[in-house]
């Protein structure tokens, strides 16, 4: 039996996030919703009990992230914001500390949720190793899913989000999600998104194209982009 020691602290101060002697540095914060996760749902939902769900990532390449919600159609705020998921201990935290995003103060209304940024997840958690950031991307990206969800089952077409998936480079079938995908991975540069894509290596044409996501991406995920 593996013994779990309650952290108490007094205040919300982050520790450095940092690699050392081979293992993760987390916050505080990060630790206790860990090792105490909030709105977590160990067992399926009875039929009815929440309106909306969503699911995103894939047990073959890791993470997976699966939400309930039960969305107030009068108020259109969302009340109950419930999960499981599979994945590391980044994951476990970004996903409670986004049920407690979404659903303080009465729970946020369908807009306001869908404002929020994975950079707000992992400012709130008190930091993110940056090779984990990925964890508080799957997070948003599911509570997308889940509204689409609700979007779609009461008629609100003209709400569904539709995630870009528009092909960049013709020539290696590189997608704007792949440099999405690519800069949470930790590409900087353009010289980085290369290797990890290869997008543009026989089509210099697409380089403007990708150079702008590039820059995109990095602001909505880091704040910033070289």
């Amino acid at each position: 039996m593996i013994n779990i020691k309650k952290n108490k602290t007094k205040s919300a101060k982050p520790e450095v996030i940092s690699r050392t002697a081979g293992s993760w540095v987390y916050s505080r914060i990060v630790k206790d919703h860990f090792f105490r996760p909030r709105n977590l749902l160990l067992q399926d939902p009875a039929a009815g009990q929440y309106n909306a769900q969503g699911i995103i990532g894939s047990p073959a390449c890791g993470d997976v992230m699966r939400i309930w919600l039960k969305v107030d159609p009068a108020t259109d705020r969302i009340k109950e914001f419930r999960w499981r998921t599979f994945g590391c201990a980044s994951a476990i935290a970004a996903t409670s500390m986004l049920s407690v995003m979404v659903t303080e103060r009465g729970g946020l209304k369908v807009d306001k949720a869908l404002a929020i940024r994975p950079q707000d997840i992992t400012k709130r958690l008190g930091g993110l190793p940056d090779r984990k950031i990925h964890c508080s991307v799957l997070g948003d990206k599911a509570l997308r899913a889940a509204l689409n969800d609700w979007f779609k089952q009461t008629g609100q077409y003209q709400r569904v989000i539709v995630e870009g998936t528009a092909i960049i480079d013709p020539d290696t079938k590189v997608t704007e999600a792949d440099i999405e995908e690519a800069v949470i991975e930790g590409a900087r540069t353009l010289n980085d998104l290369q290797k990890k894509t290869k997008v543009g290596i026989g089509n210099p044409a697409c380089l403007p194209k990708a150079e702008e996501l590039l820059r995109f991406y990095n602001e909505k995920y880091f704040g910033g982009g070289n």
